[in-house]
């Protein structure tokens, strides 16, 4: 992490996690970026990598194969892979679902998932959003009925990250449709269930490198021990509790993507020459750099507390939802302002801040519409 930005409650353990997180995403992911996002998907190596190297669950215990570290380890993790500007390795999405497993999983399901998915041979995802439902997570069809000694999933979701190369998913499903919120139930999906389909990979504007898939259940059967922890229709509460984390996620992310958006283009008006002198020689490019530090401090600052606030325990829904909105919206401005000052270089996709453009915008839409994180800091107040 740069000194520039560095917080509080870092430490020199936490400087030393960093620098190998961030040697990582120099040495392994940035080289990949380009043929990620021409696959559209990452590779199963880079996982096994991610795995080695322990940030895929830095923050749950070892006891469950993760490395054993908190909430700070976390927060490095997701600056740096935010500030490397890969977006094909989502394991942003293994670290949620491995969350869910810590928090309300059976110990049976934990020794089952999280030792795999810390390791990278796990590939997790979560399906929460169906065609026509988005953010409204009460208004899911998929059901899941108790039949024998199990459950039979039918559905379909969309825009599900991790879809092609997930080993299992996190289904949100209606257990009885009668109950609304208090009939939600998630169930822990082994891909290899009958009756479990993958769709297309999905073409998104930014992202490429994420496969982003739709998946349908017909008649999809899992054991019972395959629902969430013990009781049938704590989905709602399970998904409203978690979902705090990954606006965290989210927003630290943000901070991370505007960072080394501000960073490459000081970097870039430095060298490149307009009317005989170095663009960093006028004073709109100057205004408007000083413009974006500014952002970027203060997003940074604000991602800080975020995580100061989840290392003391004290991190609440509405905070997090601030970040996440916050954050993501000025990380579209920065990458925005940048990319003017490339001028048409930063309309091309061989620049990576065009493609931190692109893989901005959908920030203000996944893990809940900014829309809808602002209605829920609005109840609050």
């Amino acid at each position: 992490m740069h000194k520039q930005y560095m917080p509080g409650w870092m430490t020199d353990d936490l400087v030393q996690f960093g620098d190998a997180v961030r040697r990582f995403s120099k040495e392994y992911l940035l080289p990949n970026d380009v043929k990620w996002r021409a696959d559209k998907q990452a590779s199963r190596e880079a996982w096994l990598k991610a795995g080695e190297l322990g940030i895929i669950l830095p923050d749950v215990p070892d006891t469950y194969g993760g490395s054993g570290g908190t909430p700070a380890h976390a927060g490095v993790v997701f600056w740096e892979l935010g500030y490397s500007g890969n977006t094909g390795l989502g394991l942003g999405l293994s670290s949620i679902v491995g969350h869910y497993l810590l928090k309300f999983g059976t110990e049976a399901q934990k020794l089952r998932w999280l030792p795999g998915i810390a390791s990278g041979e796990i590939i997790a995802a979560i399906a929460m959003t169906e065609p026509g439902t988005g953010s409204d997570l009460q208004g899911v069809r998929t059901r899941a009925e108790r039949r024998g000694d199990g459950y039979v999933i039918n559905g379909a979701k969309t825009f599900i990250s991790n879809g092609q190369l997930c080993d299992m998913v996190i289904v949100v499903a209606k257990t009885d449709p009668a109950l609304g919120s208090k009939g939600i139930s998630l169930f822990i999906v082994d891909t290899a269930a009958p009756g479990f389909e993958r769709g297309q990979v999905l073409e998104k504007i930014g992202m490429e490198g994420q496969d982003t898939s739709e998946m349908f259940f017909d008649d999809c059967v899992v054991p019972a021990d395959c629902l969430l922890g013990e009781q049938a229709g704590r989905g709602f509460y399970q998904l409203v509790e978690q979902l705090a984390f990954e606006r965290a996620q989210i927003a630290i992310w943000a901070a991370g993507a505007m960072a080394r958006a501000f960073d490459i283009t000081v970097e870039y008006v430095k060298e490149r020459k307009a009317f005989g002198k170095p663009l960093i020689d006028f004073q709109n490019t100057r205004f408007v750099l000083a413009g974006v530090k500014a952002t970027v401090t203060a997003a940074k600052a604000f991602s800080d507390m975020v995580v100061q606030q989840w290392i003391d325990g004290t991190l609440d829904a509405a905070t997090a939802s601030m970040a996440k909105f916050w954050n993501t919206e000025r990380q579209c401005e920065v990458t925005d302002q940048c990319l003017q000052l490339f001028g048409g270089y930063g309309y091309m996709k061989e620049y990576p801040i065009a493609r931190l453009y692109a893989d901005a915008r959908v920030q203000k839409i996944y893990g809940g519409t900014n829309e809808i994180q602002r209605e829920l800091v609005g109840r609050q107040l």
